[in-house]
């Protein structure tokens, strides 16, 4: 079974948020690294990019495939993660951690609401096979 930190917010697309004075900081999920394999390039956008929840903000590579990030919610990125440029294998190691990838700052606080808790982000990832 993957790893479900209960303090974070889920979306559908398998991006996990943590919320803190109003910025996201956003990754993708362990379920979701797992189904990708080994990471091997990922590519985020511009500090001051701005997106609308579904948004895809990025993309992931890996041994397996190509796969597109979307913004779980509506805002303006304020940082991202470089470290990730040279090692984006930190992913695999690390979903939760120092494989996070964007920071948005929040523009519609109640699109939170629409994001899952752990337990219905466990179901959704069952309900998937």
């Amino acid at each position: 079974m993957t790893k479900i930190p209960e303090e974070l917010l889920y979306s559908k697309d398998h991006e996990w948020a943590l919320e803190k004075n109003g910025v996201l900081t956003i990754g993708i999920t362990d379920h979701a690294q797992v189904l990708l394999g080994d990471i091997t390039y990922v590519e985020l956008p511009e500090v001051g990019s701005e997106f609308e929840m579904g948004d895809d903000f990025g993309e992931i590579e890996s041994n397996k495939s190509v796969s597109q990030l979307y913004a779980p919610i509506t805002g303006e990125v304020v940082e991202i993660n470089e470290e990730l440029d040279d090692a984006p294998e930190v992913i695999n190691d690390d979903p939760y951690g120092s494989g996070w990838m964007i920071k948005i700052r929040l523009a519609v606080p109640d699109q939170l609401s629409e994001l899952m808790n752990s337990d219905i982000y466990a179901e959704h990832c069952a309900s998937e096979g």
